[in-house]
C-alpha cells in the first residue's frame, strides 16, 4: 500500500508522548538563566538606571543595559533579520529610547532563573515620559496609504456600478488584536564551546532565520555557530523573525564565555508580535438576481512606529467572487507598540472575514440563499492577476459541505427549548498555494537505510511524517527505513516553515532527491551488471527496497556490495519550475456552522461545524486533517473569544495571561468535521499538493457570524463577539 495518500501516524508521535522529544528548553547543561526587566512606559527615555542592588544579590553573574552594550554591536551594519518588514528593526539596548511599554530594557544573567527573576525586581528605573496616542482608533488620522504596499489594481468603475445597484449594502467590521501562544514559550538556550563557537538551540520556524540574524548582528563567522532546533510546540508565524531572547542569551553567552538560556514567561509572550487590529469599510451591489456588480473593500490597519508592517488584506476581495467593478485600499497607521507579526493565514483570515459577513449580508437583504448567492458569482480565474487557476474544486466544495451539514434542510434541527436560538452560517475559505526554494540531502548506508536531511523546521504540522512518506514511496523503501532529519543550519537550507508551503516547497525536493537516487543506482547497477547496460531508465520500478528489470530483482544492498560502496549520498535544489507564475496556485474550502445562543445568559455554543476543503493531492489525510481540525478550533477562538486587550492610557496590554486572554478550549469544540474532495493538479509544484496549514482559519469567523445574524437577526460587526452582545438582541 502507498504511503503518500493514506494515513500514517506521526513517525515523532512516539517520542512527543513519551515526553523524549527534545525541545529548546529541554536542553541539557550547566546554563546560566537570563531573564529579562520589561519597561513600564510606552513612550519616553530611561533617565536613570541602577542596578548595583540587582548586581550584588545572590548568583547574579551580569547584567547587560543600553550602557555596557558591546560598542561593536551598535556599530553593526546589518543589525536585522531577514523577515522584518520596512522600516528600523527594534535593537534590544541599544539606547535609552523607549518604543513601545514591554520594551527589554535590562538583562539579568545568574545561576538560577529565579535569581534572575528576582534580581530583576531590585533594578530600580526612572524615566522621562511623552504623551502618546496608543491605539488604532486614536490614530486613525495619521492612516497613510503611503506606508502600505499597494493592493491589487483597481478595475472597472466602482463608484457607477455601486449606484446603479439595485441591492447594496455599506457596512464596518472591526478585529480586535490576537496574540499569539503557541504551548512552547519562545526559548533560546546557547552552548559555548572552548574554541569560542556557539550551538544555539532557538525557537524558530527556520533555522536559516536565526543564523542570518547572528551573523548579521554579531558579525560570527559561518564556522563559529550552529542553529538547530528539532522540535517546535507550535508557532505558526510567531518564530518566523527571531525573538529578542536570541539576541539576549547570544549576548549574555558571548560575554561570559558561558552556557546561557533564556526562557520567555507567558506574560512575556505577549511582548512581541500579534496579530493587528483592523477596521474594514465594505460595499457591495448586485442585481436583482443576486449578480455582485460593485464591491469595495477598504482597510486600516496597524504597525509599529518604527516599522511597516503589511499583511495582503484587501487583494482577498477581488479575487473570491466574479465581479467586474472593485475599488481596494489599504492604509497603516503607526501606534505605541511593538510590531505586529504574521499570524496563521495572515492578511487572508483577516480580509476574508469582512468579505464573508458582506456577502452573506447582501444574500440575505436580495433574498437569496447565502450558499447560491456565492455559486451565483463563482469565478473560475484569478481577476487580480488575469490569470486561470492551477486548479479550483470549490464548487465541490460547496456540494459536499451542502451535503454533509444538511444545509437545505437546516431549519429542521432547530432546537425545541425555548430559552434557545438557533442559527447557521457558512462561508468560503481560500489560501495561497506557493512553492520556495529547497534543498535535500540523501544518503543510503550498506544496510538499504536512507538519511534525509533539510534544514526545515516542524512546528506540529507533521514535516517528519510527510516527507518520510514521500521518501519512502518515490524511493520504493518500507517507511522505517526513511529517518529525515530537520532543523540543523549544518543541513542543506530550506525555506522557513510557514504559508503552508513546506509540503509543496521541501517535499519537492525530496522527491527530487529521491528521483536522483533511482538513477544514480541504476547507474552503478548497470556497470556492476554489463548484461544490463542497455536497459532503458522508463523500463526500470523500484519496489520494497529492490531494483526490478526484465522480471529479475536486485536490491539496493546487493547493489552497493558488488560495487564496494559502504553508502551513496546525493543533494539536490528544487525550485518553481519555469512558466509556473503563468497560473494562480490556491486552495479553497467551503465552511458551514450551527450556533446556538441562550437569550437569558447570552452563552454563545457552536454544535456543529463542518469544512470541507480543495487543496490538491493531501499527502497525508491524517496530519493535513490535524491541520485543518486546529486551524478551525483556532478560528472558534478568533471568532468567540480571543481580544487583545490595550490600555491606552499606558500601551500596556491588560490581559497578558491565559487567565484573561481568552482562548478556545474543549469545552467550546463539540462535532467539528472536515473531509477533501479530489483535486488534480499538474501545475501548482511537482506534488501537485497544496498546504492546508492556514486553510482552515480562514472563512471560519465570518460563518459563526453569520450563524449568530441567522440566529438573532442582528449583524455583529466586531470580533470577538462576546455574551454582552447578543444580550442586547
Amino acid at each position: 500500500m502507498p504511503n503518500i495518500g493514506n494515513k500514517q501516524q506521526r513517525v515523532d508521535g512516539p517520542l512527543k508522548v513519551s515526553g523524549q522529544a527534545t525541545y529548546t528548553a529541554d536542553i541539557a547543561s550547566p546554563f546560566y538563566h537570563a531573564y529579562v526587566l520589561q519597561s513600564s512606559i510606552a513612550c519616553g527615555s530611561i533617565m536613570e538606571l541602577d542596578t548595583s542592588a540587582a548586581e550584588a544579590f545572590t548568583g547574579v553573574k551580569a547584567i547587560f543595559t543600553h550602557k555596557n552594550l558591546p560598542e561593536r554591536l551598535k556599530n553593526m551594519v546589518d543589525y536585522t533579520d531577514p523577515l522584518s518588514p520596512p522600516g528600523t528593526p527594534f535593537r534590544p539596548f541599544y539606547n535609552d529610547k523607549i518604543l513601545y511599554n514591554g520594551q527589554p530594557i535590562a538583562l539579568v544573567v545568574a545561576e538560577t532563573f529565579e535569581q534572575a527573576r528576582y534580581a530583576s525586581r531590585l533594578i530600580k528605573v526612572t524615566y522621562e515620559q511623552k504623551e502618546f496616542k496608543g491605539s488604532l482608533e486614536e490614530n486613525l488620522k495619521n492612516a497613510s496609504a503611503d506606508r502600505a504596499p499597494e493592493p491589487a489594481s483597481n478595475r472597472g468603475d466602482f463608484e457607477k456600478a455601486f449606484k446603479n445597484s439595485d441591492v447594496s449594502i455599506t457596512q464596518e467590521y472591526r478585529q480586535s488584536r490576537n496574540y499569539h501562544n503557541p504551548m512552547e514559550p519562545h526559548a533560546t538556550s546557547v552552548v559555548y564551546k572552548d574554541d569560542g563557537s556557539i550551538v544555539v538551540y532557538d525557537k524558530i520556524q527556520g533555522v536559516a532565520s536565526s543564523l542570518k540574524y547572528l551573523n548579521g548582528v554579531f558579525g560570527l563567522a559561518a564556522d563559529k555557530v550552529q542553529v538547530k532546533s528539532d522540535f517546535v510546540g507550535g508557532a505558526f508565524g510567531s518564530g518566523l523573525r527571531p525573538q529578542y531572547q536570541l539576541f539576549m542569551a547570544t549576548l549574555a553567552s558571548l560575554e561570559l564565555k558561558h552556557n546561557v538560556q533564556m526562557v520567555m514567561t507567558r506574560a512575556q509572550m505577549f511582548s512581541f508580535g500579534y496579530r493587528p487590529e483592523v477596521i474594514h469599510t465594505m460595499k457591495l451591489g448586485c442585481s436583482k438576481d443576486g449578480t455582485l456588480q460593485a464591491l469595495s473593500h477598504h482597510t486600516v490597519g496597524e504597525t509599529s512606529t518604527f516599522e511597516d508592517f503589511n499583511e495582503t488584506i484587501v487583494d482577498w476581495s477581488g479575487l473570491l467572487y466574479k465581479c467586474e467593478n472593485v475599488n481596494l485600499e489599504y492604509k497603516l497607521t503607526p501606534v505605541q507598540s511593538y510590531t505586529p507579526l504574521d499570524m496563521r493565514a495572515p492578511g487572508g483570515v483577516s480580509g476574508v472575514y469582512a468579505l464573508e459577513c458582506a456577502m452573506d449580508d447582501l444574500a440575505h437583504k436580495a433574498g437569496i440563499d447565502p450558499l447560491e448567492f456565492r455559486r451565483k458569482n463563482y469565478v473560475d480565474y484569478d481577476q487580480n492577476e488575469d490569470k486561470p487557476f492551477t486548479s479550483k474544486e470549490l464548487r465541490a466544495c460547496y456540494d459536499r459541505c451542502e451535503e454533509l451539514f444538511g444545509w437545505k434542510n437546516r431549519k429542521d434541527k432547530t432546537t425545541n427549548e425555548s430559552h434557545v436560538r438557533t442559527g447557521f452560517g457558512m462561508a468560503t475559505g481560500s489560501w495561497e498555494a506557493l512553492q520556495q526554494k529547497a534543498s535535500v540531502s540523501l544518503t543510503m548506508d550498506a544496510t538499504g537505510k536512507f538519511t534525509l536531511k533539510c534544514a526545515t523546521a516542524d512546528i506540529g504540522t507533521g514535516t517528519y511524517t510527510v516527507m518520510s512518506q514521500i521518501a519512502a514511496d518515490k524511493l520504493g523503501v518500507p517507511l522505517d527505513h526513511i529517518d529525515f532529519k530537520l532543523g540543523d543550519t549544518a543541513f542543506p537550507d530550506s525555506p522557513i516553515e510557514g504559508g503552508s508551503w513546506t509540503v509543496s516547497s521541501v517535499g519537492s525536493a525530496v522527491a527530487g532527491v529521491c528521483k536522483k537516487f533511482q538513477y544514480r543506482i541504476a547507474d552503478v547497477w548497470k556497470r556492476k551488471y554489463p548484461d544490463y547496460q542497455d536497459a532503458a531508465f522508463e523500463d526500470i520500478t523500484f519496489e520494497e527496497g529492490n531494483l526490478e528489470y526484465d522480471s529479475k530483482s536486485f536490491s539496493f544492498t546487493e547493489i552497493m556490495q558488488q560495487a564496494s560502496k559502504e553508502e551513496l549520498s546525493i543533494s539536490h535544489n528544487e525550485a518553481p519550475a519555469e512558466g509556473q507564475d503563468t497560473h494562480s496556485g490556491y486552495a479553497h474550502c467551503c465552511v458551514m456552522v450551527e450556533v446556538s445562543i441562550d437569550k437569558e445568559l447570552g452563552v454563545i455554543k457552536v454544535p456543529r461545524i463542518t469544512n470541507v476543503s480543495a487543496a490538491g493531492k493531501i499527502i497525508n489525510p491524517k496530519t493535513a486533517e490535524n491541520q485543518l481540525l486546529g486551524a478551525m478550533v483556532w478560528g472558534l477562538g478568533m471568532a468567540l473569544r480571543e481580544e487583545g486587550m490595550v490600555d491606552t492610557r499606558y500601551g500596556r496590554v491588560m490581559n497578558a495571561n491565559f487567565a484573561e486572554y481568552h482562548i478556545a478550549v474543549n469545552a467550546d469544540v463539540h462535532d467539528v468535521h472536515t473531509e477533501f474532495v479530489e483535486e488534480k493538479d499538474d501545475k501548482v509544484n511537482p506534488l501537485g499538493a497544496k498546504g492546508v496549514g492556514e486553510l482552515g482559519i480562514v472563512g471560519l469567523a465570518s460563518a459563526i457570524s453569520n450563524a449568530i445574524f441567522d440566529a438573532t437577526g442582528k449583524r455583529l460587526t466586531k470580533l470577538p463577539m462576546l455574551l454582552d452582545d447578543v444580550l442586547e438582541v
